[in-house]
């Protein structure tokens, strides 16, 4: 009986609940959706979820769905949704390839010395900070400890220890932009 319902009557049944109108429009449209979907992803599982995720949005939004053109208004969903799962995948393609590239990247020379300059600049910090904020540096930074395992092993409040550690990291980003403003100097005459 529903088979003969035109979309304008399906739709009306459909927002007042009726699953049977519901099913002669996924059995109605299912079909065509998928090869639209196919012609663009040429991928079933995408395709399939797709669909799904179409056909869930219809049910669960049946009361308000007001559509003049069930068929165009379907395959358009479909449309937006392929081209959001070629996005996302383009995204994660990216992202793929990027950490692919880290993984295959070689340290050259100069970074090594980068590296080594930066640390020597974080030692002669480490130095001339007063000696509790320096233990407490040390114990967070290189010994990886939490402030707990500090306060614990120095017999101070987790407080302390957390506004040392926020002290500390405050002067070292003082001296790491002065250490990157000389480098970038240094350079700049270089190149000069």
């Amino acid at each position: 009986m529903y088979n003969s319902y035109s979309d304008t009557e399906l739709v009306s049944r459909l927002n007042l609940g009726d699953i049977n109108a519901f099913n002669e429009i996924y059995q109605r449209y299912w079909s065509s959706m998928y090869s639209s979907a196919f012609s663009v992803l040429k991928d079933h599982e995408p395709c399939m979820d797709i669909i799904q995720d179409v056909f869930i949005w219809v049910w669960n939004n049946r009361a308000s769905l007001q559509v003049s053109s069930l068929k165009a208004y379907l395959h358009s969903s479909v449309k937006y949704k392929a081209a959001n799962f070629i996005r996302q995948e383009k995204v994660r393609d990216s992202f793929y390839i990027r950490a692919e590239q880290l993984q295959a990247y070689e340290p050259t020379y100069n970074d090594h010395l980068e590296v080594k300059e930066l640390r020597r600049v974080i030692d002669q910090f480490t130095e001339e900070l007063p000696e509790r904020w320096k233990e407490v540096f040390r114990l967070s930074r290189f010994e990886y400890l939490s402030n707990r395992e500090i306060a614990e092993k120095l017999g101070v409040s987790e407080k302390t220890v957390e506004k040392h550690i926020t002290s500390s990291l405050k002067r070292l980003r003082f001296s790491l932009s002065r250490f990157l403003l000389l480098t970038l100097l240094f350079l700049f005459s270089y190149f000069l």
